[in-house]
């Protein structure tokens, strides 16, 4: 008999275990990777009569391409490569706020909704010129 209680408490202690540990957790649709990484300019676009439009970007460096870099302590690096492969390393800041990114070089700030950001891609739309840029890792 006590055997059986035993059980019955063991089996409703598990189950509320299991319906307690398995919930969803919400993140109100913001992504949990990090953001910081390095970045190499893939493709840009926008919205064209409802669809989503990208096209390759053409590096100016046949073996190099542009790059945004998101460092830990909020700084952004961008690298530029011109026809001789020549880089330019831009430093400014960057800040983030759930699916909104702003990002700072000189005077001039950009924010941008997060669209997609997982292991392998960032992809940003500028909040007032709706131009999508995809970043790669």
């Amino acid at each position: 008999m006590k055997t059986r209680k035993f059980l019955y408490v063991l089996a409703l202690s598990f189950g509320l275990f299991a319906a307690t540990s398995c919930s969803n957790d919400d993140n109100d649709g913001e992504t949990i990777v990090p953001i910081q990484g390095k970045y190499e300019l893939s493709q840009i676009g926008g919205i064209v009569g409802g669809q989503e439009v990208l096209s390759d970007v053409e590096q100016d460096c046949a073996t190099e391409k542009d790059y945004l870099e998101l460092k830990l302590s909020n700084v952004a690096v961008r690298g530029d490569y011109n026809d001789n492969c020549d880089k330019t390393e831009t430093n400014g800041t960057y800040v983030r706020s759930h699916n909104d990114l702003t990002i700072t070089f000189g005077n001039i700030s950009t924010t941008s909704d997060i669209m997609n950001l997982t292991n392998k891609e960032l992809k940003l739309k500028d909040k007032t010129t709706n131009i999508i840029t995809v970043y790669k890792r």
